[in-house]
């Protein structure tokens, strides 16, 4: 591999020193149509191999967009099928640095070919081993589909450009007035990015991230030694309902907290964390956002979007495929009432639901405010299959707000009737005390205490096996 070219630098700056060993380096375009010389596609304008981060196998390809524009012709597709191939032999993940043109025009049809191969080996692996992409230049049309096919993607902040069709493209647009091709756009409103960052912060990021994941599906649990007391009390977390993120960093070992898609269905933060050494996926409903400095940056109802359901199925389902086990911190009071929701909502919430009953790994689900109604059902409750549901006695756990439950029942019998009736009810349906006695909720605990019961629940989980009815797949 040449270090001095684009490609090669990356693979440097993101791999442990001198651990990069290139597979293919003499492989060449062998397409001679509208003249193209095969002696100007140096390794057809992808570097592939393997290396280590951190001492951890991995297998990367990097686009060389000097070379055709880095882009995706038969042999380039070649190498990246190839690389998909030894990474399934071996049982380690796979990362793209994406940088290309896109379709080689002057292949055609064997272009076209190659991008279809690319996504049969993608779907091969999905589930199996861990995939990243990460986009430092162009990602366009048919190469759009590299990253919506992997599980997590990285894209730098400024110059990287995601899209099937261009912002001119887009009838009434142009990139001026919407760039839909921007990190910003591609991460907060498409949902289609897991991380923005600078190139330098993104290798770190990935760094960072696979020292988290296991290797492949068959690599069961990834736990390292624990410095962090295990007993700890989380003094303020119950400060933190609204903002779970930030619950979630006071919970964690060493108070790390890796959020994923942040920007988009914000009412659900979904990341990793590690308890007692052991890495743990997390979904957690969020009504409030504030920055680095403690600065409120937004604030919303705790209720359930259509993005933010759609972005929590599809993290548990990658929990659950690699067999991470599932946190939940629940606090909803209802479905977001309002016409874009509902278009989408019965959908993904839906896909929730499905997704929750679905997975086999370890569930945990903490009631650290609301659980109301069909929203609080989704949220891996114990109706869904939580193996142990935890709630704080400060929690309420019912069909909906005892006022608003009030209001319905003592309709038209007066204020005092109405109060009251509320009170009555609030002690009645609502109490975590209630949901208890049904069986509901295996523990109520003092919101401080967090910690060490998710810490002992996960460890009395971790051996878990659970069997599905036989089927080929859901269809939800």
């Amino acid at each position: 591999m040449s270090n001095s070219s684009l490609a090669g630098k990356r693979i440097a700056s993101l791999l442990d020193e001198n651990s990069f060993v290139e597979i293919g380096g003499q492989v060449s375009a062998r397409s001679t149509d509208f003249n193209m010389e095969p002696k100007d596609a140096v390794a057809d304008g992808v570097v592939t191999g393997y290396g280590l981060i951190d001492g951890t196998l991995v297998y990367v390809y990097s686009q060389d967009s000097t070379v055709l524009g880095g882009s995706v012709g038969e042999m380039h597709a070649k190498k990246i099928v190839g690389l998909y191939n030894l990474a399934l032999k071996v049982g380690a993940p796979v990362i793209g640095l994406i940088d290309s043109a896109g379709l080689r025009l002057n292949e055609a049809t064997d272009a076209l070919a190659a991008f279809g191969k690319i996504y049969k080996a993608q779907s091969m692996a999905s589930g199996v081993i861990p995939q990243i992409t990460a986009i430092f230049g162009k990602c366009g049309g048919g190469l759009s589909l590299f990253t919506g096919m992997t599980d997590f993607t990285f894209m730098e902040e400024k110059d990287a450009k995601l899209f099937v069709n261009s912002p001119n493209a887009l009838s009434g647009n142009y990139e001026e007035k919407l760039d839909t091709a921007s990190a910003k756009f591609q991460a907060d409103e498409a949902g289609n990015v897991d991380i923005v960052a600078s190139e330098a912060e993104i290798y770190q990021e990935i760094r960072s991230f696979i020292s988290l994941l296991p290797a492949n599906n068959d690599d069961f649990g990834t736990v390292e030694e624990c410095s962090d007391d295990l007993n700890r009390a989380v003094a303020d977390v119950a400060n933190c309902k609204g903002d779970t993120a930030i619950a979630l960093s006071l919970i964690a070992d060493d108070n790390s907290y890796f959020e994923v898609k942040a920007g988009y269905g914000k009412q659900i933060t979904t990341g990793f964390i590690r308890l007692g050494g052991q890495t743990v996926g997390c979904v957690a409903n969020r009504c409030e956002g504030y920055d680095d400095e403690g600065k409120k940056e937004w604030e919303d109802d705790a209720v359930l979007t259509a993005d933010a359901a759609k972005k929590a199925a599809k993290f548990v389902n990658f929990c659950d495929a690699f067999e991470i086990p599932i946190l939940t911190l629940t606090n909803v009071t209802g479905f977001a009432a309002d016409v874009c929701s509902e278009k989408k909502i019965a959908d993904f919430a839906a896909k929730l639901a499905f997704a929750f009953a679905n997975a086999t790994s370890p569930k945990v689900n903490v009631i650290i405010g609301d659980a109301f109604g069909t929203a609080g059902i989704v949220m891996n409750s114990k109706a869904l299959g939580a193996d142990i549901t935890i709630a704080w006695d400060s929690a309420k756990i019912g069909m909906m707000d005892a006022k608003l439950a009030a209001k319905i029942i003592y309709d038209g019998k007066g204020t005092d009737a109405v109060e009251n009736g509320a009170k009555e009810y609030e002690k009645l349906q609502n109490s975590v005390e209630s949901a208890a006695r049904r069986g509901y909720v295996d523990q109520v605990i003092a919101a401080a205490d967090t910690r060490k019961y998710l810490i002992g629940a996960f460890e009395m989980l971790y051996t878990k096996r659970e069997d599905r009815p036989a089927k080929k797949h859901g269809t939800v």
